[in-house]
């Protein structure tokens, strides 16, 4: 049996919704993704805390090193090195982000 006029017509009506319905989509997830420079702060990031964590050790051994007494360091002792030590992990770990 022949079909319809109106038929073939609400057919290519649908086929052309679901077109547009379909670029929507495209447009949508084009949108949505990350540009490529939005970490343009990890380098600056990374950078400062490795510099933190090496400058903490140095502090931390010139004073140890020659009897200068900084409140602070002093009366943390040897976690100072925990804390240089982990400054300079966390570094690394922000450097992964970086891409």
């Amino acid at each position: 049996m022949p079909e319809s006029k109106v038929r073939k017509a609400a057919a290519e009506k649908k086929k052309a919704n679901d077109r547009t319905q379909l670029a929507e989509r495209r447009d949508e997830r084009r949108r949505t993704v990350a540009s490529p420079g939005s970490r343009q702060w990890v380098p600056p990031t990374f950078i400062t805390v490795g510099l933190i964590g090496v400058l903490w050790l140095v502090v931390y051994y010139i004073t140890a090193a020659t009897n200068i007494t900084v409140p602070f360091l002093t009366a943390l002792g040897g976690w100072n090195v925990l804390i240089g030590m982990g400054a300079m992990a966390g570094a690394f770990a922000i450097a992964t982000l970086w891409k």
